[in-house]
């Protein structure tokens, strides 16, 4: 069994909680991999191997990930198209990705014996048309369109040829379930289980008053058009939270869902999302 441990340095606990992970996995007989940019962090640990990241996901039956959701994130683009498994450990604050909070993991141990379950995750694919150029993107979370300093932009959305509708709004969001508890949560989108597969679009701050978030088939393909971008009104676009793109000029962005999944490994029941969902962001109304 081979694990490629991840980690965010800057969280709190991330670097004790990936010390105590390793020892675990170690200890259980598996073949452990870290990143050697911490080789001084972890060279204590005998029979621990340091490789990049992007290379040890590539044959990696299980990939780490220690931190919030954007570590999770991070490493979830990291294992499309390998055959790995996600396990997020949470040491942020919501960490609605993550397998594992930090005082539960004592549970890797099931990873040898094959008691869990497995839920894969819908992604979004973004192709970004520029006259004769085209740029491919794959988001777990969301696709962001939005203007510089929340200036409004105008949007077309077609589904084929046929327009679905024409909005005005400080941007626009694309999310998979997945993405539901995120940007899309905020901007007052409907929070969907992860299991169910359709593309949410949200608009944030739509100067309408009966603007409302839309559930779209899986199997639809979008095409958003913003019409307002310019030199003068530059609007920009990203793909779960990564440096933003200038679409100023570019004609189109056509979405869809992605060809590939990520298998989140789960260790708890099947309501564990709902568990997660009570604790996390309903606990303050209780």
């Amino acid at each position: 069994m081979k694990v490629a441990v991840n980690f965010n340095p800057e969280k709190n606990n991330a670097m004790e909680c990936a010390r105590r992970a390793c020892e675990i996995l170690l200890e259980d007989g598996a073949d452990v991999s870290v990143n050697p940019l911490y080789y001084n962090e972890f060279s204590d640990f005998d029979g621990i191997k340091f490789n990049i990241p992007e290379e040890s996901a590539k044959d990696s039956d299980f990939v780490i990930a220690i931190g919030g959701d954007g570590t999770m994130l991070r490493c979830a683009k990291q294992i499309i198209g390998y055959k790995a498994k996600m396990i997020g450990i949470n040491t942020g604050r919501l960490g609605f990705m993550a397998s594992l909070e930090k005082d539960n993991l004592e549970k890797l141990l099931l990873l040898k014996s094959g008691e869990y379950e497995i839920t894969e995750r819908m992604l979004l694919h973004g192709v970004i048309s520029d006259g004769g150029k085209k740029s491919e993107f794959n988001a777990l979370n969301d696709i962001n369109i939005s203007g510089l300093y929340s200036k409004i932009c105008d949007f077309e959305l077609y589904s084929g040829d046929y327009q679905i509708g024409s909005y005005r709004a400080d941007g626009i969001v694309f999310s998979t379930p997945t993405g539901s508890t995120a940007y899309a949560l905020s901007a007052g989108g409907p929070i969907i289980e992860p299991d169910l597969e359709c593309i949410e679009m949200t608009l944030i701050c739509p100067h309408s008053l009966f603007s409302r978030a839309m559930l779209f088939s899986p199997e639809r393909n979008l095409t958003v058009i913003c019409k307002s971008a310019g030199k003068e009104n530059p609007a920009y676009m990203s793909f779960d939270g990564e440096s933003p793109i200038n679409i100023s000029g570019i004609s189109r962005l056509d979405i869809s869902k992605s060809k590939y999944k990520i298998p989140f490994v789960d260790f708890y029941s099947k309501n564990a999302f709902q568990e997660s969902l009570s604790k996390k962001l309903m606990q303050s109304i209780k």
